[in-house]
Formats: C-alpha cells, sequence, structure tokens
C-alpha cells in the first residue's frame, strides 16, 4: 500500500477493510497506523465529502456498496471486496492499529494456523483526548480479525454478530477507538442506532434469556446476555448510570467520565423510549384494522 509497507506481500499477509460513510476527518489518521500493511480496501457507504480522495492519496483500494446492516455489509465485503490474504481486520474509520498490535496480527498470519476462526480484541475508547477507562466499560471485546472463509456475520439491531468456525482467540494488544467528529455528531450518530436497538429488542421479545451466559468466561456471551437482561428493566438509563458510574467506576474517569456515563444512559433511556413509541404505534394500528 505505502512505500513504507513490506515489498513481498507474503511478508505481511494481513489484509484490512475500513468500514467508511463520510469519514473525512477520522481516516487520515486510521490510514497512517496501516502503514506496515500492504492491502487495505476502504469500503464505502458511497461517501459525498473527501473519503474517496484521501484512501486514493494514501494508496488504499476503494469498493462501494449501500449500507444495509453492518452484518450484511460486512459479509459482502469478505465476498467481494477482493481482500489479498485469508487473515482479515475489520476497522471503522475511528480506530487506529499501535504498532505492538500490528506485529501481533503479522505475527498470527505468517503462523497462519488452521484450526483457528477468528481473535477477539479490547477496543481502547478516547474521547475529548483521553482514554475513558472505567466509563467506556473497558475492556470491551469485538471480534475484528477473522479469517475470511471461517466466519459469517448477522445484523443484530445496530450492530452486528458472527459465527466462527474454529477457535475464537484473544488478541493480547489494544485497538485504539476515537472518535473526533464531535458531540452533536456522536449524539445523532445514537439517535439512529437506538431506532435500530428498538426495533431489534421488540423482534426478540419472548426470546429465552440464558442466565447462565451471566457467568460464562466469554466476555462476548457476558455481555450479550447483560444486554438481554437489560431490555426489561423499568427505568433503564437510570440503572445503566448506577451501574456504568458507579458499580463499573466510571467516577475514577472524573468529570469527563460523569459526561459521557451520563450519554450513554441517555441512550439507553431512547432505547426504552423508542420501543414504547413503536409498541403504541403497532397498538394503533392493529386497533385500526379491527375498526
Amino acid at each position: 500500500m505505502h512505500a513504507a509497507a513490506a515489498s513481498a506481500e507474503d511478508e505481511c499477509p494481513v489484509s484490512v477493510m475500513v468500514f467508511t460513510l463520510n469519514e473525512a476527518v477520522h481516516l487520515p489518521a486510521c490510514l497512517d497506523s496501516l502503514q506496515w500493511c500492504n492491502d487495505v480496501v476502504v469500503v464505502d457507504s458511497f461517501s459525498t465529502d473527501e473519503t474517496i480522495a484521501i484512501c486514493h492519496a494514501r494508496g488504499a483500494r476503494v469498493v462501494q456498496r449501500a449500507f444495509d446492516g453492518f452484518g450484511a455489509q460486512r459479509n459482502w465485503a469478505i465476498d467481494h471486496a477482493g481482500a489479498k490474504h485469508s487473515w482479515i481486520l475489520i476497522l471503522d474509520a475511528d480506530e487506529r492499529v499501535p504498532p505492538q498490535l500490528a506485529a501481533e496480527l503479522r505475527a498470527i498470519a505468517k503462523r497462519n494456523p488452521d484450526d483457528e476462526g477468528a481473535y477477539r480484541v479490547r477496543r481502547r475508547f478516547y474521547m475529548w483526548g483521553r482514554w475513558l477507562r472505567h466509563s467506556s466499560l473497558y475492556p470491551t471485546w469485538v471480534v475484528r480479525f477473522i479469517h475470511r472463509e471461517r466466519v459469517r456475520y448477522a445484523n443484530r439491531g445496530h450492530a452486528e454478530t458472527q459465527t466462527v468456525q474454529g477457535s475464537l482467540l484473544d488478541l493480547q494488544h489494544d485497538l485504539i477507538d476515537e472518535n473526533i467528529k464531535g458531540i452533536d455528531e456522536w449524539f445523532a450518530r445514537q439517535n439512529r442506532y437506538s431506532r435500530k436497538e428498538a426495533e431489534y429488542e421488540i423482534s426478540q421479545d419472548g426470546a429465552f434469556v440464558g442466565l447462565s451466559a451471566l457467568f460464562s468466561r466469554d466476555p462476548l456471551l457476558r455481555r450479550a446476555a447483560i444486554k438481554r437482561l437489560s431490555r426489561s428493566i423499568p427505568f433503564r438509563g437510570t440503572v445503566y448510570f448506577v451501574y456504568v458510574y458507579v458499580w463499573r467506576r466510571g467516577f475514577l474517569d472524573g468529570r469527563d467520565g460523569l459526561m459521557f456515563c451520563r450519554m450513554r444512559a441517555l441512550y439507553q433511556t431512547e432505547v426504552e423510549i423508542k420501543k414504547f413509541d413503536l409498541r403504541r404505534i403497532a397498538s394503533a394500528e392493529k386497533d385500526q384494522r379491527n375498526v
């Protein structure tokens, strides 16, 4: 990809896919953190800002597809974006790869284990120029380093989930996540996400909640179980604030932590209100049909 990248593809058998929509603010730092990689593909959802120009200036390949969900977008990219290597790192544009993580990814891909399907990585969430370790619930694990033939994604609310063939292991080094678009964009994004999450939660009404998963050693299973359990909790925004600010010690992040915990609690309240709204609309439509 870059002049600094290895000249031979087998020196770095890792492809990186970066998913974008109007990410000119974040993309330079993201792509600059990938100079160790010789195959960077930007999967763009028809950006209207300088995203494409930035990609071309830094030598990244670009493919475009209209966005219809994180899971569907990732599956399409794995199948059609033409990644050169079997091991793929999945990124959002506001994320960066530190050198230690890059070295770890290269070592795994060179070893190319045939019994491993994917790796989880911890995200370090930065806001207002600092790492909000406690109020962001670190460590938050996400499945991002995958073997292209052993992982499939599925839409799940505003996010995605995945099925993995083979072992699912943990990376030792962290991924950096820092959104610098500002607070207004953050709230606009959460407004969209909360609608998707409300629709998904309603679609899961009556689904079995396996409480045993709350005590699983797998952090992804534990997080999913907590989210399922929280769907029916009244005043979930308030409960969430107490959980993250007090129980998970968000207060240790100071005033920044307080503000961020309040922001995340507002998101939970949004989901609760939008579920109420969707159910009221469905009830009114049902009454109208029965007239």
